[in-house]
This record gives structure tokens, sequence and C-alpha cells, in this order.
């Protein structure tokens, strides 16, 4: 049996299908659709030298690779690789194909660092030692169920605070993304974002098919809004937390709680069943936030590094 990678066709629908179906066994606490991975590659910002590989046996797609460089890292050179396999299709020499193609497209495209999310489990961390990748920060996937749970009664805003809907601001988005920037610039990340580019954020932020802005809760203050809490969801059962945070000058008030409490109490009556969410390790207040909720943590990532030389 002969493993061969080559490009994901983002125009034929039995690839978007196997893509998904990989990633979904392998990370079955994340979102994400055919739609919402055809509309990453038609809409990925030209410096970021995207490429969504798929690794094929005999036909069968058995494995991934997310591949491109980190254009919003105010740091040049930062790149990312982040493979997958079937773990019905280990061992036959998938990974490794994937890995050498994507460093060597990487490095084509002038990255000095490549940074790699990695199951934690033995196996894996193996996988990435053996090609020269350092363990750095950890993080930490949560699950909460919203058919069975139960979530903390909302609670009212103080008086100067006002909980709107994410579709509030249809109109005009940009106050939005002026909160995104500020909040994610002070997100623990191994690779610093910097988001300047209004345009490129409509586009894989608010413009994204998974990008739900009724779902999205934002806490508004003096008409601007202060705290959010985005969400990307599946349109059928599966909800996932994308970001939430406050700008400085509100922090401290429990502002983003307020949002995300707002946020879920909405998609259970929508109909969702599963929220998730992502945490870096070492985010504590995030975490506490989470568990006060109800969510469990379900799977953690180690993030590896290699320097390019």
């Amino acid at each position: 049996m002969t493993v061969i990678v080559r490009d994901l066709r983002p125009d034929v629908r039995a690839d978007l299908d196997s893509f998904v179906q990989v990633r979904r066994v392998v990370l079955p606490f994340m979102v994400f659709t055919p739609e919402s991975v055809a509309f990453d590659i038609a809409h990925a910002h030209p410096e970021a030298a995207l490429r969504r590989l798929v690794a094929e046996e005999d036909g069968e797609i058995i494995g991934t690779a997310q591949v491109g460089i980190a254009y919003d890292s105010p740091e040049p050179g930062q790149g990312f690789v982040n493979v997958h396999v079937h773990p019905e299709h280990t061992r036959r020499g998938a990974g490794g194909l994937l890995v050498r193609t994507a460093e060597e497209h990487l490095a084509g495209a002038n990255a000095t660092r490549l940074h790699a999310w990695v199951l934690d489990d033995p196996a894996n961390r193996a996988f990435a030692e053996h090609f020269g990748y350092t363990a750095s920060r950890s993080a930490r996937f949560l699950r909460l169920d919203l058919a069975h749970g139960t979530l903390p009664p909302l609670q009212g805003p103080p008086l100067d605070v006002e909980i709107r809907p994410g579709s509030d601001f249809d109109a005009d988005p940009r106050p939005l993304f002026s909160l995104d920037a500020e909040a994610s610039r002070d997100e623990p990340s191994d690779i610093e974002t910097e988001f300047s580019d209004y345009e490129a954020w409509l586009d894989e932020t608010w413009r994204h098919p998974l990008f739900s802005a009724e779902l999205t809760s934002v806490a508004v203050v003096d008409g601007r809004p202060a705290a959010f809490s985005a969400v990307r969801a599946d349109g059928g059962t599966r909800y996932f937390t994308a970001m939430t945070g406050t700008a400085r000058a509100h922090r401290g008030r429990g502002l983003a709680k307020l949002a995300k409490n707002d946020s879920l109490h909405r998609a259970r009556a929508a109909g969702y069943t599963e929220a998730f969410t992502g945490n870096d390790a070492g985010n504590e207040p995030m975490l506490a936030i989470n568990r006060w909720f109800g969510y469990e943590i379900c799977a953690a990532e180690v993030r590896y590094v290699r320097e390019l030389t």
C-alpha cells in the first residue's frame, strides 16, 4: 500500500468530507464543517502561505495537515504545522510525509520557527520529538453538557452595562474588531498576535461560516463594547467558544462571565447540546470561569516548537 501527500482539493466534496472526518475522529472537541474548510482556503490571507495537506493511501484520505504562516504576528517567520492521522492508520508513514512536506513549504515561505499543537499522549509527543520539536506550553480543551448539565442562572448586569447579541453590530462590527484586537494581545501564547487588518478580520472572523453573531454576546458600557464571548457553531448541536475577553479598562468586573453566561443560555435555548472551549494551561482566570460554568477537561495538547536553520 502506497501513501502519498497532496493538497486538499476544496472544489471536491469527497476531499472536504474526508478531511473533516479525519479531524473529527482525532479532534472531537473542535467544531468544523466541509464548508468551513473550503472557506478557510478560499479566504486565506496572501501572506499566510496557507496549505491544507492530505495523506492518501490507495485513494483513502488517512491524514491531514494545516500549514501556514502567522502573518498577524509582529514577529516575522512564525510558521505552524498541525498534523493529524486517523488512529486506525498510524505507523504507515503518513505523519512523517505530512511533516516533511509541510516543513519544505514553510522553509520556502521564509519561516524561521515552526509551532505544532500535539495531543498530550506519549505516542504523539514522541512523534514530535523524533522530528526535532521541543515541548513548550500546554492547553486544555473543555466540554460542557448543555443538554443535561445545569448552567448558573442568568444574572442581571450592573446598571451601566447592557448585554447585547453580536448581531446588533452587523451594520458596523469595527468596535468588536477593536475589542478583539485588544483582548487577543493579552492571550497567553508562543506566537504574539496583533490584529491590524480590519478587512482580514472580517473575512476570517466575522464572515466565517462557523461564526455565530446571534449567539455571540457583548457587554456594552457607555455605548461601547467592553467584553465579549465570541461563538463558532456548526448549526446543529455543537457550540465552541472561540474567544472571550475584556477591554483592559473594564477588567475585574466580571463582564466576560456575564457575556458568556448569556451566550450559553441562548445556545441551550436554540437546541445546542454540547459546548466546547479551549484555554492555555496557564490561563487560570479563564479556566476558573469555565469550571464555574461546569466545564470539564476533555483533552490536552502541548505546543511543540522547532527552529529552522
